[in-house]
């Protein structure tokens, strides 16, 4: 059901972290429309069921309205390139700043390879400032992602390859019709935008400085190029200044990072194919380059995980135990939650739970990054 590989110790210089604190990507989101953090709770019940001291989760499926926590990087980045591209002398940038800005431009045309959750979010930021968005969704895509992000006003299409190379073609795309590539994953020569919207993910970050009791142990992370991954690490030592056991959690069919890690060649592996998985968000076989170093220095293992796991996690969290919170995790926001019961329950994972130490004093965060943004396949797996 899982693989897992256990990094050999490593000392990581924290200090080199600490770069000063940054909250204007925070500060842009808190502009937003209907802007509210979202929930962190604590699974009570489950942590004492799993002989666990605390299990929470960060539930992105409430960003604003749109199931998943992309939007935070997709807008601020955008934000990001119109001041750049228009020249604009702001004194805050936030939503309504730059929308006064806008009155007499022309839009520009931002263009993006997804899953569906990146790509919506990069189409409702077109929306909210006026611009145009050209999206485009791998192989085997869900038609109610590819709905999502046409109902936002969006040009979108499923390309006949994976995600990785339909990441190729909106380069070439954006190359050829003078379009801007509004990516979350670095590319040769193209690191800015990637940057800017790993910040834009760190207000998942600052709004948990306001919600959290004690600080967790272990931190259970999904990787698909890493840019959710690496930015949530970033932003935790930095402000935090600490590191806990992170843990990485990937799909068997993508997994680059476990491949990666266990190649120990110093450099990224890629992991080629069509990436099957229902993790659909987390189908990816190539690290982003600016995240994979610092995943790599900092996580304590990798984990390759059947989709049974995710299945199991969006189960549990569909069905809570005692006073547990109910929550709605889509494929890859319920895997974290998955791979604890798998951990605690199955005694052939007994040495490895050991080896984590994953138990009574245990205290465990998880982030939910998605909701049911494929509803037909997660009422499916719920009634299996």
């Amino acid at each position: 059901m899982i693989d897992v590989f256990i990094s050999p110790n490593k000392k990581v210089e924290l200090s080199e972290m600490f770069q000063p604190q940054d909250l204007s990507a925070f500060n842009f989101h808190r502009s937003l429309p209907n802007y509210q953090e979202t929930p962190l709770y604590n699974l009570e019940g489950l942590a004492n069921e799993l002989n666990l001291k605390q299990i929470l989760v960060k539930d992105e499926s409430q960003r604003f309205d749109l199931k998943a926590f992309k939007i935070l990087g997709a807008a601020w980045a955008m934000a990001k390139v119109l001041v750049k591209y228009h020249e604009f002398n702001l004194d805050e940038v936030t939503l309504s700043s730059i929308q006064s800005k806008l009155v007499d431009k022309e839009p520009l045309t931002f263009v993006t390879a997804t899953d569906g959750n990146h790509g919506r979010g990069v189409a409702r930021a077109a929306r909210w400032l006026g611009q145009n968005a050209v999206i485009y969704l791998p192989h085997g895509a869900a038609k109610e992602r590819l709905d999502a992000a046409t109902l936002e006003g969006a040009k979108a299409e499923i390309l006949p390859m994976n995600y990785d190379d339909a990441v190729r073609y909106s380069a070439n795309m954006a190359e050829k019709h003078d379009w801007i590539l509004i990516q979350d994953t670095a590319l040769h020569m193209y690191e800015e935008i990637p940057k800017d919207i790993m910040n834009g993910y760190e207000t998942i970050v600052h709004e948990m400085k306001q919600q959290i009791a004690l600080l967790p142990t272990h931190v259970i992370l999904q990787a698909g190029v890493g840019s959710f991954a690496g930015s949530f690490i970033n932003a935790f030592v930095r402000e935090f200044k600490y590191l806990p056991t992170i843990i990485i959690v990937e799909p068997k069919e993508a997994n680059c990072y476990f491949v990666s890690a266990k190649a120990d060649k110093g450099s990224p592996q890629i992991v080629t194919g069509m990436l099957k998985t229902i993790m659909a968000g987390l189908a990816c076989g190539e690290p982003n380059t600016i995240a994979y170093d610092l995943i790599m220095r900092t996580s304590h293992s990798f984990i390759s995980a059947d989709d049974e796991v995710a299945k199991i996690g969006i189960r549990r969290l569909a069905n809570p135990l005692e006073n547990d919170p109910k929550v709605i995790a889509g494929e890859s926001g319920s895997v974290g939650i998955g791979l604890l019961e798998v951990l605690m329950k199955h005694p052939r994972y007994n040495s490895i739970r050991k080896e984590l130490g994953l138990n009574s004093t245990a205290k465990v965060l998880c982030v939910n990054t998605e909701g049911d943004t494929d509803s037909f396949n997660y009422m499916k797996i719920l009634n299996e």
